[in-house]
């Protein structure tokens, strides 16, 4: 995966000033009424609670049940793939709202619950430092927002190089979506731990560093000992059944989160954003959130249950540390703010009319140089 730019590093990109009456102040201003007239928590409630065993259950359940009844292959392979969707939701409902702090106000049960990405075969550290500081802060600029980084695989980005093979990429794309948790769990953890504290992003001591790889080596021995070794061994399945059950089960979770993920960002109404010259954007940082961002199917009950609100990226993006349960409410306040300040509220009405808009994102980047929009 590519070097980020050690003369673009976050530290000297800043967003324009946020004055008394703009938008970002007013939009705060009105969310936090809301919350004060309704007496509700910013935080999760029993809703989350509830979806939190649920998704866990789909999780660990076929995993005992594995271990359990001992099936042959083909159990074994329907059980990994049960496993690759509560993967994902538990990626999306519990991990993604605990580690940006939003599901409770007590950190050590944020810390707590922010520790399933172990499990799910991530990395707290570096998932932090990717998705909460970088792509958080600068969705949608190249060479700062690493989501758009595919090693040159994937252009997501004008300024990226393009290469003949791009030409094919909406129809590659969604196998290498599936790629994404075997990438973690494998190369991806150990690269970027390594990339931030190079870059100065991770500015750890010594001794930090070292209790940081000690705990990435410690937890992905860990993880590949629970998920692969003992299912060698308990369970009939001969070894390469069990790696193609387990091959399934992060395909099918890496291609639930990348597509979600891709919907709110790399689709054809949001702009696309140059590392600035001079490290100062135009946009004031809450603003430049509604021109990078996208929400789709906000009136499906199921995908914003089963999702974790993440069809509601542009409330999430304004308000990572709200949990994901109440971007439905507030979603109306942040429109009507939006249009009140001739800004941009992006949406696609359905979940399938996003995924025409990424394929067409993908086919316009997939031509040597397409304008930026």
């Amino acid at each position: 995966m590519p070097m980020i730019d050690s003369q673009k590093t976050p530290r000297t990109v800043q967003f324009a000033h946020t004055a008394p009456q703009s938008f970002g102040r007013v939009l705060r201003k009105r969310v936090n009424q809301y919350f004060r007239d309704a007496e509700h928590s910013q935080k999760g409630n029993q809703k989350m609670y509830y979806k939190t065993a649920f998704m866990l259950g789909l999780y660990f359940l076929p995993y005992l049940g594995m271990l359990l009844w001992q099936p042959a292959s083909l159990g074994v392979i329907t059980l990994f793939f049960i496993m690759g969707l509560g993967m994902s939701g538990i990626g999306m409902n519990v991990m993604h709202d605990a580690v940006h702090g939003a599901y409770a106000r007590r950190h050590w049960v944020n810390r707590w619950l922010g520790a399933t990405i172990y499990l799910i075969s991530g990395n707290a550290t570096t998932w932090r430092f990717q998705h909460n500081v970088l792509h958080h802060t600068f969705t949608n600029i190249e060479g700062l927002d690493e989501d758009l980084e595919t090693g040159g695989l994937l252009r997501l980005h004008p300024d990226q190089p393009w290469k003949k093979f791009h030409r094919h990429q909406a129809w590659y794309a969604p196998f290498l979506y599936g790629l994404l948790t075997l990438n973690w769990v494998v190369m991806k953890d150990f690269k970027q731990l390594l990339r931030y504290q190079q870059i100065g992003l991770a500015r750890f001591s010594q001794k930090e560093l070292r209790k940081e790889w000690l705990k990435l080596i410690g937890t992905k021995v860990l993880y590949f000992s629970l998920f692969i070794a003992l299912p060698i061994i308990f369970t009939a399945a001969p070894w390469y059944g069990v790696l193609l059950g387990f091959g399934i089960m992060h395909f099918t979770a890496g291609f639930i989160l990348s597509f979600i993920f891709q919907l709110a960002h790399a689709v054809d109404q949001v702009r696309t954003f140059s590392a600035p010259e001079h490290g100062k954007m135009e946009d004031a940082w809450m603003e430049h959130q509604l021109h990078t961002t996208a929400n789709f199917a906000r009136q499906s009950p199921f995908l914003t249950w089963f999702l974790g609100g993440l069809n509601f990226q542009v409330e999430h993006h304004l308000f990572p540390n709200i949990c994901h349960i109440h971007y439905p409410a507030i979603s109306r306040i942040v429109e009507q703010t939006a249009h009140e300040f001739a800004l941009p509220y992006h949406e696609h009405p359905r979940f399938m009319e996003a995924v025409r808009s990424h394929l067409r994102s993908l086919k316009l980047y997939a031509q040597p140089s397409p304008a930026l929009n």
